[in-house]
């Protein structure tokens, strides 16, 4: 399929850990995809946040040993990047028309049909988590189960819009200022990693910092409308046929918005996961503390992690650390129950 004229194949083992890049012509526009791993196994699709791709929004995730370990090991992950959020794109013309959410979602079942996948995994991050969601309603035969990072299903309350409509005027006129990445960052991250005047801030601050100046603005805005224009989706999604675990940290500016949307699931297969002291950015902030509770939902897939070295007592991922309900395979199992558990950072 890859030497079809509708992709463009590049080789990025060089760059990125083996995968393989591809430019995917779909019903609205190109869309960059890049895959990692066995493509006779099951796929996990992945989708960013705002102004992020899969090598800002996910590295952190697949390059912690265990979760790479226990993903790869039953998966090919399909990272698809929103329109021109990929690594060297070009920028989108002012002149092509802006795509909805829902143009969004028929790219990426565009993209599952380009490489011939039938039902698959998703994993997004708050805007991704979003177009996923609206992706498993729309398309529901498609996806198995939901793993949704600091998720919105509401459309956005007047405070929400008016700070993103601001946000947007600011990246069409003046690009990805000091002030944009700021509020971006913000939204990502929680101020224990952002620093202060005192404490400088951390690496993955730093390196999301940097790739935010790699992204075109006109690229990002055209996404941050998309999201600005959301419908409201919460009395849609007891008709998931999926199972659904949710992450949020509890200093998440999207922390009550997940909440919100754990109470819409359905009890019997949605899970909620809060990560204590990290904002809306798991994968990134604390993706250590995404393993255990990701072990026990793929259980229910009958899907397991390779055997290991037992975890380290150091570990933040020590038993002693974990809610004694999230150890429950009932929990985290075949049926799925509404959890709340908090990750320590104390060991």
């Amino acid at each position: 399929m890859t030497d079809s004229s509708d992709s463009v194949s590049v080789d990025m083992e060089g760059v990125s850990l083996g995968g393989k890049e591809h430019l995917i012509k779909t019903c609205h526009g190109y869309v960059s995809v890049s895959v990692f791993g066995d493509q006779d196994k099951p796929a996990l699709v992945t989708y960013p946040d705002l102004g992020l791709n899969y090598m800002s929004c996910f590295q952190g995730l697949f390059f912690c040993p265990e979760t790479c370990s226990l993903l790869l090991h039953n998966f090919c992950i399909y990272h698809i990047s929103p329109p021109g959020h990929e690594l060297g794109a070009a920028a989108i013309s002012p002149d092509d028309p802006v795509l909805s959410a829902d143009d969004l979602v028929d790219q990426i079942a565009d993209v599952l049909n380009f490489f011939g996948l039938g039902a698959v995994m998703c994993m997004g991050v708050t805007a991704g988590a979003y177009i996923l969601t609206l992706f498993a309603l729309k398309y529901r035969h498609r996806v198995l189960g939901l793993i949704l990072i600091s998720p919105i299903c509401k459309a956005p309350s007047w405070t929400e819009w008016l700070y993103n409509k601001v946000m947007s005027n600011l990246l069409y006129f003046y690009g990805m200022c000091g002030v944009v990445k700021e509020l971006f960052l913000k939204r990502y991250f929680s101020k224990e990693v952002r620093g202060n005047a005192q404490i400088p801030e951390s690496d993955v601050v730093q390196i999301c910092r940097r790739s935010l100046e790699e992204r075109q603005s006109l690229n990002v805005w055209q996404f941050l409308e998309a999201i600005n224009g959301r419908p409201d989706i919460s009395e849609s999604l007891r008709k998931l046929q999926c199972r659904s675990l949710i992450f949020v940290g509890d200093s998440s500016p999207f922390h009550s918005d997940a909440l919100y949307m754990t109470s819409k699931l359905d009890r019997r297969y949605s899970a909620l996961v809060e990560v204590q002291a990290c904002g809306s950015m798991v994968t990134e902030e604390q993706p250590h503390a995404m393993l255990i509770p990701l072990e026990y939902f793929l259980m229910g897939y009958g899907l397991y992690r390779p055997s290991q070295p037992s975890v380290s007592p150091r570990s933040p991922l020590s038993p002693l650390c974990i809610a004694p309900e999230l150890l429950s395979p009932e929990s985290m199992g075949l049926k799925l129950k509404p959890i709340k558990t908090r990750m320590s950072l104390q060991v």
